[in-house]
């Protein structure tokens, strides 16, 4: 059992494939920051519409258009998408037994990386409009808003009845492509792998050093351009390139961030916090001069310990918690500056207005 098991967390020595844990982690990383983002968006949005509903209108548009800058400078740049590059994976081609392996510094060839692209950036964009189309329909069929003909009334009930099923058939997919790269069935743990024609492996020593050595020659190495057009599709390249970088610098911290966030209010830790602050509860202040027994208590609760008679405006003050009449306490404490029964240091502004239920 021990040897059958051993996979699952720790590589094979030969093609040096990731754990299931690596791969399920990056898979979940981008997934939590599209939610995290879409958040700050709907705050800044409801905060002001003017200015932000722009951004909220079309959020799905804005973030596939930022996630495939992201993905196309990552993918072209270290041979990995940004989650992938973040725990140490890159994206071998598949069919290159017969050829030396492809460094992580010289990018996915055109084909794999357009096909990575849109299973990366595309598929997710269609897949969540595709969930809101599913929602908006099934909101008009509930409340029978906009009542198609019978044709088409019965092609989409159909559509929406039939949905459920398909995609419990794609995540069944999924899952069964994950337990048999468990198992050390399969080398990839997603079919969309399969179908880019790529599969996950670490970085190697050669590939960090090959990518910190591109790094360095690209911002020592700058040759001037020549002509306008040069220049100009030098700027582009330059201004795509610093945008991508900026984006992937920001979400590297947002990242570690939302890792905080959610180790932070996990219920695990919350249980943890909990019972590091639940201490007992302090006792009562202690007179200072007097005891409960002292005279200037009466035994009365609705009596004012100053002048003796029932209270009239019952004031309390937030120092000791003892009740006054209000008139006799702010005289009392704009003279001395402390209670008139503990003698601890008080102001007027610890003078709060009690009311009745019958005022």
């Amino acid at each position: 059992m021990a040897e059958h098991g051993a996979h699952i967390t720790t590589a094979s020595v030969v093609d040096d494939q990731p754990s299931i844990f690596e791969v399920v982690a990056q898979d979940s990383l981008m997934t939590a920051v599209r939610p995290a983002l879409q958040h700050v968006v709907k705050v800044l949005a409801e905060s002001n519409p003017a200015h932000y509903g722009f951004f909220w209108r079309w959020f799905d548009e804005i973030f596939a258009l930022l996630d495939l800058l992201l993905q196309q400078h990552y993918l072209s740049k270290t041979s990995a998408s940004f989650s992938e590059n973040f725990y140490g994976l890159k994206r071998i081609v598949m069919g290159d037994t017969y050829k030396p392996e492809r460094l992580a510094s010289a990018g996915l060839p055109k084909r794999q990386l357009w096909k990575s692209i849109m299973f990366l950036v595309l598929l997710p964009y269609l897949k969540v409009k595709l969930e809101k189309l599913v929602s908006s329909l099934r909101e008009e069929d509930e409340y029978s808003i906009h009542p198609p003909s019978s044709r088409w009334k019965q092609f989409y009930r159909a559509f929406l009845a039939a949905y459920p099923f398909v995609n419990m058939a794609w995540e069944g997919w999924f899952f069964v492509q994950q337990l048999r790269y468990i198992l050390g069935k399969a080398q990839h743990h997603s079919p969309l792998l399969r179908l880019a024609g790529v599969r996950l492996g670490r970085l190697t020593v050669q590939d960090i050093q090959a990518l910190e050595h591109k790094a360095a020659e690209a911002s020592i190495m700058q040759q001037p351009a020549r002509s306008v057009g040069e220049k100009i599709k030098s700027a582009l390249k330059k201004a795509l390139g610093g945008a991508a970088l900026s984006l992937s610098t920001g979400l590297s911290v947002g990242v570690f961030f939302l890792q905080f966030l959610e180790w932070w209010y996990s219920s695990e830790n919350q249980e943890t916090i909990k019972s590091l602050t639940a201490l007992p509860t302090p006792p009562p202040p202690l007179h200072l001069d007097y005891n409960s027994d002292s005279p200037l208590l009466p035994k009365m609760k609705t009596v004012c310990p100053l002048c003796r008679k029932t209270r009239v405006n019952d004031t309390v003050l937030a120092t000791s918690g003892y009740v006054f009449c209000y008139r006799c306490v702010f005289n009392y404490v704009r003279s001395h500056q402390a209670c008139p029964i503990t003698g601890y240091p008080t102001e007027v502004q610890h003078l709060i207005k009690l009311y009745s239920p019958e005022n």
